[in-house]
């Protein structure tokens, strides 16, 4: 009989079930995230006047799908604008989220390295730093850009759950100051 494997036992049993224990905690918590994402998910729109810098209101419709992945979650969104002469102007963002190492706190998955691994972009290039949390109710996204002075704009969103839809606050921050903000019920088609 090996006398080692027969004296480490008594240690390693102990230790054997905590890592089983611990194993079995976090799949529980990653449930209950999941759970909280899986109340987001769904197809929402609304529309909203917007105030301009100069004062004018500029109608705008807004839509967002909030969707699972495989390692995450997915927020698309798209904005109509409708201008004074007539036209418009839309835009359309998509940004995968990946779970991050603090709790309720996602990093967007925005490009692949080298390794093919999901990664952030660079903020120092001029590329946004993209986040996104839940805390309570409401699921924000955050973008970060740096200006080519240092200077800095914040987007934030917030999409709080409500009957029949969401919340939408948005808002821009520029160097501290406000400088737009939109507020909206988006209702859940």
């Amino acid at each position: 009989m090996n006398t080692t494997r027969t004296a480490t036992w008594p240690v390693l049993r102990p230790m054997i079930g905590a890592l089983m224990a611990l194993s079995v905690a976090l799949l529980l918590l990653a449930g209950q995230a999941r759970a909280e994402l899986d109340a987001f998910y769904g197809s929402y729109a609304g529309s909203a006047e917007v105030t301009a810098l100069d004062g004018s209101k500029i109608p705008r419709d807004m839509s967002v799908v909030i969707s699972g992945t495989k390692a995450g979650f997915q927020v698309q969104w798209t904005s109509v604008t409708y201008r004074p002469d007539g036209s418009t102007k839309e835009k359309s963002y998509t940004i995968d989220f990946v779970p991050s190492d603090r709790e309720a706190v996602y990093a967007a998955a925005q490009k692949k390295n080298v390794f093919g691994h999901e990664v952030q972009l660079d903020p120092m290039k001029g590329e946004p730093y993209v986040w996104a949390r839940v805390s309570g109710q409401t699921l924000t996204v955050y973008s970060l850009f740096v200006g080519a002075d240092g200077g800095y704009s914040l987007q934030q969103y917030d999409r709080t759950l409500a009957e029949g839809g969401l919340q939408l606050r948005f808002q821009t921050i520029r160097d501290g100051a406000i400088q737009r903000a939109v507020e909206t019920f988006l209702t859940k088609s």
